[in-house]
């Protein structure tokens, strides 16, 4: 018996449930995380989330340029950029001209910077501790894995879209 195209169509639409969604998940788990986060730490600290990515960012390599720092973050440039002209403004962030290209900017943390750095991998420790506290250590291993392995294959996936 031959189902029509309309009737599959139906079919699937009907079977499809937002909430086991992979994607959807994802999400949801993100948007939580981020909240966790915000709550915890941001609010203390005076941070936006793009603001606490830069900072950390540039605190564990030192000098970044806008770019580097948005592959790092994987934030936009937009994001990028207004969360590093909030950071300098704030003096955090210094930011400098890129002597091996005119046009280019290099991100520093300033002493202020560094201070504020400095109590960042305590806190995101933290919250990533009591965030794993009811998995076992296997189970945070499998889940990094997976998602270092989901990351990639979309990644993949993305490249391919691209040609």
């Amino acid at each position: 018996m031959k189902v029509s195209v309309e009737a599959q169509g139906r079919s699937d639409c009907e079977d499809f449930r937002l909430e086991d969604f992979l994607p959807y998940r994802l999400s949801v788990a993100a948007e939580v995380v981020s909240r966790l986060v915000a709550t915890r730490h941001l609010a203390k600290a005076d941070l936006s989330m793009s603001e606490w990515r830069l900072l950390a960012s540039v605190g564990r390599f030192g000098v970044l340029s806008p770019t580097a720092a948005g592959e790092r973050t994987a934030m936009d440039k937009v994001k990028v950029s207004r969360a590093a002209l909030s950071l300098v403004a704030r003096g955090l962030l210094r930011q400098a001209q890129d002597p091996e290209d005119g046009r280019g900017r290099l991100l520093r943390l300033t002493r202020k910077g560094s201070a504020s750095y400095a109590t960042v991998a305590p806190t995101a420790r933290s919250i990533e501790a009591a965030l794993t506290a009811g998995l076992t250590k296997s189970e945070v291993s499998v889940l990094y894995k997976a998602l270092n392995k989901l990351r990639d294959h979309a990644q993949s996936l993305l490249v391919d879209t691209q040609d």
